[in-house]
C-alpha cells in the first residue's frame, strides 16, 4: 500500500515493534501531523479469545469519564408516555411505526437506537438492517429497556458499546485528539479496565495479547498495557 506524506513522516515518530507506555504513546499521537478536522483517537486490542465460542465473546459498554467528543445522535423506539420521558432526556428522534418504516427505506442518520421492550418484536424486523451496523438494541447492554431516560443520558454522556470481531479484536473510540493528555489518559484506562473485567472464566492463559491507539488517520502506536496493571 502506497502511504502518503504524511503517513510517511508519522511513522518516522516511533519505533513500530516497540510498546510505549500509555503516557508516552498519547504524546506520539500529538505529534502526528494531522488532519485538517478533529481526529478522532481509537483504541484497538487484540484478545486471546475464540469468538466463535459463546463464552468467549466479550461484548459490553463503558461510560468514558470524558465522553467521545462526538454529538451523538439517539433513536429511541417507544410510544406512549416514555415518548416524552426519551425527548426530555435529549433523545435526537424518538417514535415507533413511522421510524421503523423509515429505516426499512434506508433511513439511518442516527448514531444509537434505544428501544423498549414492548414495541422489540417490531424492532426485531430490523436485525439485517441495524445488527450489521452495530446499532441493534439489545438487552445486555442496556439499549433495551424502559428507562429510556437514563439510557439516553449516558449514551449522550459518553457510553459507548464495543464487541469482539471474528479475530477477537475490540475497536472504540475513545475521545479526539483535542482532548488533553490527561483525559485520553483517563478514557483508555476505563476502556482497558472494562475489557480486564469481562475476562472469560473458562480462559486459560494470557487474555490481552496487544493494545494500539491511533487517530483517524494515522498509524498505530503499541501500548504497553502491563505498565498500567504494575
Amino acid at each position: 500500500m502506497k502511504l502518503s506524506k504524511r503517513m510517511k513522516e508519522n511513522f518516522k515518530l516511533f519505533d513500530k515493534q516497540k510498546r510505549y507506555p500509555l503516557d508516552e504513546a498519547i504524546e506520539i499521537l500529538k505529534k502526528f501531523k494531522r488532519a485538517n478536522f478533529d481526529e478522532t483517537v481509537e483504541c484497538a486490542v487484540n484478545l486471546n479469545v475464540d469468538p466463535r465460542k459463546a463464552d468467549q465473546v466479550i461484548r459490553g459498554t463503558v461510560s468514558l469519564p470524558h465522553g467521545t467528543g462526538k454529538q451523538v445522535r439517539v433513536l429511541v423506539l417507544t410510544k406512549g408516555e416514555k415518548v416524552t420521558e426519551a425527548q426530555e432526556a435529549g433523545a435526537d428522534y424518538v417514535g415507533a411505526e413511522e421510524y421503523i418504516e423509515k429505516i426499512k427505506q434506508g433511513w439511518l442518520d442516527f448514531d444509537a437506537v434505544i428501544a423498549t421492550p414492548d414495541i422489540m418484536s417490531e424492532v426485531g424486523k430490523l436485525g439485517r438492517i441495524l445488527g450489521p451496523r452495530g446499532l441493534m438494541p439489545n438487552p445486555k447492554v442496556g439499549t433495551v429497556t424502559f428507562e429510556v431516560g437514563k439510557a439516553v443520558k449516558e449514551v449522550k454522556a459518553g457510553k459507548i458499546e464495543f464487541r469482539t470481531d471474528k479475530f477477537g479484536n475490540v475497536h472504540a473510540p475513545v475521545g479526539k485528539i483535542s482532548f488533553t493528555n490527561q483525559q485520553l489518559r483517563e478514557n483508555i484506562v476505563a476502556f482497558l479496565n472494562t475489557l480486564i473485567s469481562m475476562r472469560p472464566a473458562t480462559l486459560k492463559g494470557q487474555y490481552i495479547k496487544n493494545v494500539a491507539v491511533s487517530t483517524t488517520q494515522g498509524p498505530g502506536v503499541k501500548v504497553d498495557y502491563l505498565e498500567l496493571t504494575r
